[in-house]
C-alpha cells in the first residue's frame, strides 16, 4: 500500500530583512560563503566515499586480505572507529566547524550518501563518472534552519530567521497557493522536508520541499483510463464510452515555433543594433526572450496534465494507462523536429506526480 502523503517543492524567493545596505550585503556575503563551503565539502565527500567503496583494489599488493565498511566495535573485519555516514560527517565537521551552521553539513553529508548508494554499481562497472558538484549549487537544511515563521501584516510577507540571518518572502503577484501553504507550516499544519537554498542572478531562491496529504477521491480501480501522448494532440483520454482531446497541434505547436521565429529575427538582426556598450547592449532586446519559450511550454503542459487528472477524477478512474508510448517515443528520436518541439519527458512527469497525489495509478505500457 502506498504512502498517504506526497513530497512537492515550492519556489519561494527570499529577501534580506534588514534595515541598513551595509547589513544586508554582509548577510547575502554570508550565505554565497556557505555556498562555497558546501561546494568543497560536497566534493570531499562524494570521493571519500568512491575511495572507500574502491578500497579493495587498493589491496592488490596484499593476499587474503578482508574487510567490511562498518565500524570496528560492530565487525572485527570493519574498518571504521565510527558508523560509515559518521565518518564523512565528521571529515567536513572538523574543516568547516564554525564557519557554517552544522545542519547544513547534516543534510549535505546525509543528501551525498544517499544519492551515491543509488548510483553504486555504475560506480563501480565504470559506466557512470564521478558526480561533480559545481559553484552555483544550492545548499540544503531542514526545518531547524527556520526560526520564529510568522506573517507579519505590516510588511505584508512570512518573516523568519534563517539561521541568524532575518529573513522575509517575496511571493509576487500571482503567489497561487504559495501563501496558504506558508500559513500552514507557520500554523504548524504542513511539514517542512529538507530543502535548499538557491542563489542566481542576485537573488535569494528557497526551493522549499513539503509534505502534503494525498488528494482523497472516490476512485474505483477498476474503471481504467486508457491515455495516448502525441504531437497531434497533446493528450488524448478515453473512460469507457467518454473520450476527450486535451489541447491541439495548433494551439500547442504553432505558439512555440511563433516564438523560435521571433527570437531567430531578433537574433539576424542585432548586428545592426547600434553599439555603445559592447555585447550587452546589442542583446538586450533578447533578454525578453530569454525564458518566454520554456515558461509557455511549462504553462501548457502544467494545464494539459491537469485537465487529465481532473477528467479521471470525474468519472473515478483509478488506474491511467498511457498507451504505446515506447513505439512514439522511437518515433520521435527519429524526427528531430519532433524530438525537439514534442516536450514528452516533461509531460510525462506532471501527469505522474498530478496522478500520485490524486491517488491515481499511473501505469506506462
Amino acid at each position: 500500500m502506498g504512502k498517504d502523503t506526497i513530497k512537492l517543492t515550492r519556489k519561494i524567493q527570499l529577501l534580506i530583512d534588514l534595515p541598513t545596505v551595509e547589513e544586508r550585503k554582509e548577510a547575502i556575503g554570508k550565505l554565497y560563503h556557505w555556498r562555497f563551503l558546501c561546494h568543497k565539502a560536497a566534493n570531499l565527500i562524494v570521493s571519500h566515499l568512491y575511495v572507500q567503496e574502491m578500497i579493495q583494489e587498493f589491496f592488490y599488493l596484499s593476499e587474503n586480505k578482508k574487510y567490511k565498511l562498518v565500524d570496528e566495535k560492530k565487525d572485527d573485519m570493519g574498518l571504521f572507529n565510527r558508523s560509515r555516514i559518521n565518518c564523512t560527517y565528521r571529515m567536513v565537521s572538523d574543516r568547516f566547524k564554525g564557519q557554517m551552521p552544522t545542519n547544513i553539513l547534516t543534510n549535505l553529508n546525509s543528501i551525498i550518501l544517499s544519492s551515491f548508494k543509488q548510483n553504486r554499481e555504475e560506480y563501480w562497472n565504470g559506466e557512470r563518472s564521478l558526480q561533480n558538484y559545481k559553484k552555483d549549487m544550492g545548499f540544503p537544511f531542514d526545518k531547524e534552519g527556520i526560526c520564529g515563521l510568522k506573517f507579519d501584516p505590516e510588511k505584508k510577507a512570512f518573516c523568519f530567521r534563517f539561521f541568524s540571518i532575518p529573513v522575509k518572502t517575496y511571493l509576487g503577484r500571482a503567489f497561487n497557493d504559495k501563501w496558504e501553504i506558508m500559513q500552514q507550516l507557520a500554523d504548524g499544519k504542513l511539514k517542512l522536508c529538507t530543502s535548499h537554498i538557491k542563489l542566481k542572478d542576485n537573488k535569494t531562491f528557497m526551493l522549499a520541499t513539503f509534505e502534503f496529504p494525498k488528494e482523497k477521491h472516490r476512485l474505483r480501480p477498476e474503471v481504467v483510463a486508457e491515455a495516448s501522448l502525441s504531437i497531434e494532440y497533446p493528450v488524448v483520454v478515453k473512460i469507457g464510452k467518454h473520450k476527450r482531446t486535451i489541447g491541439t497541434k495548433e494551439e500547442f505547436l504553432y505558439r512555440r515555433l511563433a516564438i523560435q521565429a521571433a527570437e531567430q529575427r531578433l537574433r539576424s538582426g542585432m548586428k545592426y543594433t547600434r553599439s555603445g556598450k559592447g555585447a550587452k547592449r546589442k542583446t538586450k532586446v533578447l533578454d525578453r526572450f530569454k525564458n518566454k519559450e520554456r515558461n509557455y511550454v511549462n504553462t501548457r503542459l502544467h494545464k494539459y496534465s491537469r485537465e487529465l487528472i481532473d477528467f479521471c477524477v470525474k468519472h473515478q478512474a483509478g488506474t491511467l494507462v498511457l498507451m504505446n508510448q515506447e513505439k512514439k517515443i522511437q518515433i520521435a528520436k527519429a524526427e528531430a523536429f519532433v524530438f525537439r518541439n514534442w516536450s514528452y519527458y516533461d509531460l510525462m512527469t506532471k501527469i505522474k506526480y498530478k496522478a500520485d497525489k490524486a491517488g491515481i495509478e499511473l501505469i506506462v505500457d
